[in-house]
């Protein structure tokens, strides 16, 4: 669908070619296989995973490619296109033995790659291979668990293997490389929703049974508008840890395995237990659990109007009780309530900047776009995101 102000996505056969072109310049002959997995947008549930609550999100069609071949010697060698990463753009690294197991280093976006490598559940070879990605970095969108399972998808296929090996377990064992590589302590959403995500669907993860259920998204009048506020503010790094943490205190002053167990009634009760602060992030993940179940069924049936509600609600929520927004991602999604056709706006991701994401009638858009970007104080990028597919292999032509 082409809207005026929004970017237009490249095609997945567009990436593939690029990479196709470099890997020959780089390496001096044709790759033999490629693979594919998409970044994602999560519709409602947020900091609900690491809870074992429930998350609702949809794959996007900005996707990461790899495309390569196998090699000679010892070496897995591995080029990025992606111009915003840190350098070098070009690492080599041995295929892990017990002897020589993998460990982190520099550069950070190699951590990502490194880690699926050895956290690969079938024999890892080595081989030359070409990244590139139209998934935006750091805008909430999961580039990160994008490479993940492009680079996991891409062995399979290298090897023809990995058809004993469950999505489930090919979701974990990416989650395992970003918790190890890239230190990144993350539930288990974005690498579920880029292994298992169908087009014309979004998926309700049930974070503690670990369990998907698709839920039809294919209204032609409706439509996802993902608006990236194009900043990123600078954190101690303590932030996701500190909530994390003191979501696990108020589990357990109220005797639960997880905020997942506890109503509004058991936080109430304790509240005179719980300092404002951890009563507040209790409140904003129970209250979020129990939207992101509401929001499901809401969108199987077509009542959009309460989906946007509900929407908005997560978002002052996460404003307000849970404190991970920002004053740009407040006033995109202030800007989008103001526009006729428009159900509902909230930030998506970890927050302090990144995107937000719209559900809006589809007659709706390019006067959003352009009263989004009239209000908004920075230079937002607008991009019309129907239900996309999980991770697959390409065919190289």
């Amino acid at each position: 669908m082409e809207v005026t102000g929004a970017t237009q996505i490249p095609a997945i056969s567009e990436l593939a070619a690029k990479a196709q072109k470099a890997f020959v310049d780089k390496f001096g002959c044709e790759p033999q296989c490629a693979a594919y997995a998409p970044g994602r947008v999560n519709l409602i549930g947020e900091h609900t995973d690491y809870n074992e609550g429930f998350v609702f999100p949809m794959a996007l069609p900005q996707v990461t490619v790899l495309v390569g071949r196998k090699s000679e010697g010892n070496l897995c060698r591995v080029l990025t296109l992606a111009d915003s990463v840190d350098a070098p753009n070009y690492v080599e690294f041995p295929v892990p033995s017990a002897e020589t197991p993998l460990k982190p280093g520099t550069p950070k976006w190699a951590n990502y790659v490194k880690g699926v490598v050895a956290n690969y559940k079938g024999t890892v070879v080595p081989f030359d291979a070409v990244v590139i990605s139209s998934v935006p970095l750091g805008g909430g969108v999961s580039s990160s668990a994008s490479l993940e399972v492009a680079t996991y998808t891409f062995l399979d296929v290298l090897t023809n293997s990995g058809s004993d090996i469950s999505k489930k377990d090919k979701a974990l064992a990416c989650q395992k490389a970003e918790h190890e590589f890239a230190g990144m302590p993350c539930g288990i959403m974005d690498q579920f929703i880029s292994v298992m995500g169908q087009e014309g669907h979004a998926l309700l993860i049930d974070c503690r049974s670990m369990e998907g259920q698709l839920v039809p998204m294919n209204d032609p009048n409706v439509v996802v508008l993902v608006t990236n506020s194009n900043v990123k503010h600078e954190l101690t790094g303590s932030e996701y840890p500190t909530r994390k943490k003191q979501c696990e205190v108020a589990a357990q002053l109220m005797n639960k395995k997880s905020l997942r167990e506890a109503t509004m009634k058991d936080l109430e009760e304790m509240k005179s237990k719980l300092d404002d602060v951890t009563y507040k992030r209790a409140r904003h993940v129970i209250g979020e659990i129990i939207r992101t179940e509401e929001a499901a069924k809401c969108l199987e049936l077509g009542d959009y109007t309460r989906f946007g509600k509900l929407m908005v609600e997560s978002h002052n929520a996460l404003r307000d009780d849970y404190e991970v927004s920002c004053p740009e991602l407040d006033e995109l999604v202030s800007a989008a309530m103001e526009v006729d056709g428009v159900y509902g706006s909230r930030m998506t991701g970890g927050g302090f900047g990144g995107c937000t994401v719209t559900l809006l009638k589809k007659e709706a858009v390019e006067k959003a776009i352009q009263h989004i970007q009239k209000r908004y104080s920075q230079t937002a990028t607008f991009y019309v995101c129907p239900p996309a597919s999980g991770a697959g292999p390409l065919a190289l032509v």
